[in-house]
C-alpha cells in the first residue's frame, strides 16, 4: 500500500481521479484531496504521501503546479509527483514540469490515468508517460532524427567542413566578416572569408545561378539544404 495526494482544481475531473484510484489502484490509497495550493500545503503538514498527482493548472493559472511540483522536490525528496494534465499542446510547460523534478507526465486524453504508470512511478521510473504524450514524443523525436541525417547528407555531398558551418550560422545570426574573423573559433581573416563566401555560392548554388547572390541569400540556402538549423542558432563564445 501506498499513499497519494491528488491536486486538481475541477471538481468533475477530481471525482474522476478518486473513482480511476478507487476501482483500478486499489493499493493506492488517497490521503486527500486539494483544489488550492494552500490546501495542498495543509495536506503535506498533516501526513506526507507517497506520491502526489499533480494537476499543472490551478485557479485559471497554467504554472503554478510547476512551482508546486519544484517545492516539493526541494522539501520533501522522497516524495513522487506525477502530473495529470488537461494541457495538451503546452509542450513548454511540459519539459518545464520535467525540469522541476515530476516523474513524468500523464495527459487528460485517450486513456488517460491507468495502474501501470502509477506502478512505474512508484517503482522509481523517470519519464512515464500515457500513450497521448509518447505519440508526440516519438513523432518529435522522428522529426529531430530526419532532420540530423539530412544535413549530414548535405555535410557530405557539398563538402562542409566545421568553418564553413560556423561561417554560416554567424552570418545567419547577422554578424558582418570583420565580426566572424574576431572570433576566437575563426582563424581567418576577413579577405579569406570573403573568398570562403565566394566558394560556398559555388558549392550551393547549382550552375549558371551564381551571380548576385547576396549574404542573405545564402543563408537561406543553408537553411533549405538543412546545413544549419534556424532553430540551433547560438553563436560562438
Amino acid at each position: 500500500m501506498y499513499n497519494v495526494i491528488i491536486v486538481e482544481d475541477v471538481k468533475l475531473e477530481l471525482k474522476g481521479t478518486e473513482e480511476i484510484f478507487r476501482n483500478e489502484i486499489p493499493e493506492a490509497q488517497v490521503i486527500g484531496t486539494a483544489m488550492t495550493e494552500e490546501e495542498f500545503w495543509s495536506l503535506m503538514e498533516r501526513q506526507l504521501p507517497d506520491m502526489v498527482l499533480l494537476d499543472l493548472g490551478l485557479g485559471g493559472s497554467t504554472t503554478i503546479g510547476v512551482s508546486i511540483c519544484q517545492a516539493v522536490r526541494l522539501r520533501y525528496p522522497e516524495v513522487k509527483v506525477l502530473i495529470f494534465t488537461g494541457e495538451i499542446l503546452n509542450e513548454k510547460l511540459w519539459v518545464d514540469a520535467l525540469d522541476a523534478g515530476a516523474c513524468g507526465i500523464i495527459l487528460k486524453t485517450g486513456e488517460l490515468l491507468t495502474r501501470t504508470e502509477v506502478q512505474g512511478v512508484m517503482e522509481g521510473k523517470q519519464y512515464v508517460f500515457n500513450q497521448p504524450i509518447l505519440e508526440k514524443i516519438v513523432a518529435r523525436f522522428r522529426q529531430t532524427v530526419k532532420a540530423e541525417v539530412m544535413r549530414q547528407r548535405a555535410v557530405i555531398a557539398y563538402d562542409i567542413d566545421e568553418y564553413d558551418e560556423r561561417f554560416l550560422r554567424h552570418l545567419a545570426l547577422g554578424y558582418t566578416k570583420d565580426m566572424i574573423a574576431s572570433l576566437r573559433t575563426m582563424p581567418f581573416s576577413p579577405k579569406s572569408l570573403e573568398k570562403r563566401q565566394s566558394d560556398l555560392v559555388f558549392r550551393l548554388f547549382p550552375e549558371g545561378e551564381h551571380r548576385g547572390v547576396n549574404v542573405t541569400r545564402l543563408v537561406v540556402r543553408a537553411i533549405e539544404l538543412h546545413i544549419i538549423d534556424p532553430e540551433k542558432l547560438v553563436a560562438d563564445e
